[in-house]
């Protein structure tokens, strides 16, 4: 086993080791770090007394001349809870988790981003407080909260950036709103972390990390209200530098296109979302006199068959191929997951139609497209597995141990 990087050998890093699978026993964590016995025990003993560390079965002796097998390193996943939001422009899913990832409680219902982050936030709020009720489980057991945003984010702040759908919360302070909230409905710290992020981002991060994870190179695109892509390279997520990469609903297309002389939610005309999203969708069909609100009542005319909601459908599926034509030859990904109200036969056929034709053959030669594996439930995976993966990461565990005294 090759070793670690010199001087990365703190607490931290054994229990990442441990958590990864790359050492599970104290003799493989001995050869890993080149640390003594004794240092290895103390360090892993500051784990134990925390709670995060535990000893599974023995594994099988490993020498040919016999003895005591070894005893098997686990993080202990069942210490605490994590809580996720996932929120749409007029619908959003809350959910307590496992350290895993396993869902122990749900709630979703209707819920208006346009009645700004006071309103929303206030009654996620509530629903955690229903949800670890549900579960039986105290607020002291929730480690941090996870919340995906249809908008562009600064994740160093947790605010959104200039989002053209949701109204109202440029800047607005979520993590300290959200925390706050979560301490009046449930009587738990208001200084629990909370992490924000593009619900694009963490649909791809969960997908992948649940489905997909010897992917190198993998892209999600939502088509819903809006469009947006995450992308997730060498198994963590590519934000560019300021939180706005997979922005792709705002690039222009053809001026010929179908519907490209609307007006986008950000001002501009010509944009990807002005007419290829559920709610260009559902403008147009409203104008034909098939009523449509959004993304969510195209998805239904689709799924019963609507014969003009399918082929605009299929057509915004084109332009999105377009786009998507520039996008695989740039990250030459091994997965292109299409998700989303539009992410039906009709919206695939079309995308691909453009996608094959525009994009290099070596582009396309080993990529799938495919469609959700988790279902509605990516962004609730993807925000726990972000405040998991954070609040765990070696240099965060060294912070919580010294607060804690260990």
């Amino acid at each position: 086993m090759a070793r670690i990087q010199s001087g990365a050998t703190s607490s931290g890093d054994l229990l990442h080791l441990v958590r990864s699978g790359r050492a599970t026993t104290r003799g493989a964590l001995q050869e890993a770090t080149g640390l003594s016995r004794a240092t290895v025990g103390q360090r892993l003993d500051r784990l134990f007394r925390a709670g995060w560390l535990r000893e599974g079965p023995a594994g099988p002796v490993d020498s040919p001349l016999g003895g005591r097998p070894s005893v098997r390193l686990e993080f202990d996943d069942a210490h605490a809870v994590v809580l996720a939001a996932d929120l749409d422009t007029r619908h959003a899913r809350a959910a307590l988790l496992s350290l895993g990832g396993e869902l122990l409680a749900r709630h979703e219902a209707e819920l208006d981003i346009a009645a700004g982050p006071e309103a929303v936030l206030g009654e996620l709020g509530r629903w955690f407080g229903q949800l670890l009720k549900s579960a039986d489980r105290a607020p002291e057991a929730v480690c941090g909260i996870g919340l995906a945003v249809p908008g562009p984010v600064d994740v160093a702040s947790g605010t959104v950036v200039q989002p053209p759908i949701m109204p109202g919360w440029d800047g607005a302070a979520i993590p300290a709103l959200l925390g706050q909230a979560f301490a009046a409905h449930t009587g738990g710290a208001p200084d629990t972390p909370v992490l924000v992020d593009n619900d694009a981002n963490l649909m791809a991060y969960g997908e992948q990390r649940a489905a997909f994870p010897d992917c190198a190179a993998f892209a999600l695109v939502k088509v819903s209200t809006g469009i947006g892509a995450g992308v997730v390279v060498g198994g963590e997520l590519y934000r560019g530098i300021d939180g706005g990469a997979g922005d792709i609903g705002h690039i222009r297309i053809a001026a010929d296109a179908e519907g490209a002389g609307e007006p986008c939610t950000c001002g501009a005309y010509g944009c990807l979302a002005a007419v290829a999203s559920g709610r260009a969708l559902a403008h147009r069909l409203t104008r034909a006199g098939i009523p449509a609100a959004g993304g969510a009542e195209v998805r239904a005319l689709l799924l019963a068959g609507d014969p003009e909601a399918a082929r605009l459908a299929r057509e915004a599926g084109r332009r999105l191929g377009e786009v998507l034509a520039t996008v695989v030859t740039l990250l030459n990904p091994g997965v292109l997951m299409l998700a989303g109200d539009l992410a039906g036969t009709p919206f695939l056929t079309g995308v691909r139609e453009l996608l094959y034709e525009r994009a290099l053959p070596r582009s396309t030669a080993h990529l799938e497209i495919v469609t959700p594996r988790l279902g509605d439930r990516a962004g609730l995976v993807g925000a726990a597995a972000l405040v998991v993966e954070d609040l765990y990461a070696p240099a965060r565990v060294e912070e919580r141990l010294a607060a804690r005294g260990l």
